[in-house]
């Protein structure tokens, strides 16, 4: 039996890379001969360059970069073997856990420290940049990123396809537009410690930037009103008009990284789960995402996640089964998310799944 293991982080919790393996101790339990493939996931924000680096060969860079506020920070990111090819998040130059909560003020964060990985990996000539944007700090717009490739000695052309600076891929599932009702400001602002007037502020910036944008002929109007330009703050936009980035499925961007197609055509079944699942995990979640791609391959999907809700709806959408690691623990929640609980609850779980399942089938 070939058995694909294909989770999120429990965020909060434990690592995708925790979950693969606590959940492949337990496959290796009830079917000792198994083959089981783990592919820990991302959806392209936090954790993109961790998944890489497990499943991929690439080597790890850290640099000294400007954090969200102008402090220097320890920023990792992953260049593939051939050197051709920079894999980054933006959340580790500008990421919101790098600012006290006492200090979150996107009037004042930047995301400049973005722009120095990137001219850090343009440096060592790369080619190709594939970027997660989640866990921002930020609503700038991505203007500190352009000054800090300024200042690196990338000034943005006009036409932004002859720019010489790497190809960007960009990870993406925020469908938000740069302004507006739906816009970064008004919609994440507020979750990076932005008050009413603050939010009004940054909602006019962006605004006036994508005036400039356009006037300067680098950007038509449309292009602010455009699915995933709000994402980051407003990042996506300026990763689009000034780096002719392309804005791609987060999870379907770390599916085709991990070659998920290749290993899912000879499985059994597949495992995935996060640390929550409910309707949302059905807008470009990791667990959907491998759904999808498991449907193609016609490979059942059985998903375990920390805590579900929906799970009729989950299961209508397609899962063969939708449940929580700890059903039937009464503890409390605080003592679930401990990590060698939540690690043992998800191997007691699949070892359930695996003997009803083999009940059944067998």
């Amino acid at each position: 039996m070939r058995v694909i293991l294909a989770f999120d982080s429990f965020k909060g919790c434990i690592s995708a890379e925790d979950a693969c393996d606590a959940a492949a101790h337990a496959v290796r339990s009830v079917l000792p001969h198994a083959d089981v493939v783990q592919l820990p996931l991302s959806d392209g924000g936090e954790g993109l360059v961790e998944c890489v680096a497990r499943m991929l060969p690439v080597s790890l860079i850290t640099i000294p970069v400007h954090g969200p506020l102008h402090d220097e920070v320890s920023a990792t990111y992953a260049i593939s073997a051939d050197g051709s090819t920079a894999y980054m998040e933006m959340a580790a130059a500008s990421g919101l856990p790098l600012v006290p909560a006492d200090k979150r003020n996107p009037l004042l964060t930047t995301t400049y420290g973005v722009g120095d990985m990137i001219a850090d990996a343009a440096a060592r000539h790369c080619r190709h940049i594939v970027m997660g944007i989640g866990g921002s700090a930020t609503c700038d717009g991505g203007q500190g990123m352009l000054q800090s490739l300024a200042d690196h000695g990338y000034a943005m052309p006009a036409d932004p396809s002859s720019s010489p600076l790497p190809s960007v891929v960009v990870a993406c599932d925020v469908t938000n537009p740069l302004y507006g009702d739906n816009g970064a400001a008004r919609i994440f602002a507020p979750q990076k410690g932005a008050t009413p007037e603050q939010v009004e502020q940054l909602e006019q910036s962006l605004r006036a930037f994508a005036q400039r944008t356009e006037e300067l002929g680098i950007a038509e109007r449309r292009l602010a009103h455009s699915p995933g330009t709000g994402a980051a703050g407003g990042l996506g936009y300026a990763l689009v008009a000034y780096l002719n980035a392309e804005l791609c499925s987060g999870i379907d961007t770390m599916l085709s990284l991990v070659s998920f197609d290749k290993h899912v055509q000879d499985a059994d079944l597949v495992i995935t789960g996060e640390g929550h699942s409910d309707e949302q995990t059905l807008m470009g979640k990791v667990p959907h995402g491998v759904l999808t791609r498991a449907e193609a391959a016609g490979v059942p999907v059985h998903l375990l996640s920390g805590g579900v809700d929906d799970a009729d709806l989950l299961m209508q959408a397609g899962f063969a089964t939708a449940g929580s690691i700890n059903e039937g623990d009464g503890r409390h929640l605080c003592d679930l998310l401990i990590p060698e609980t939540a690690k043992s609850n998800l191997v007691k779980s699949v070892i359930k799944l695996l003997k009803n399942i083999t009940k059944t089938t067998y």
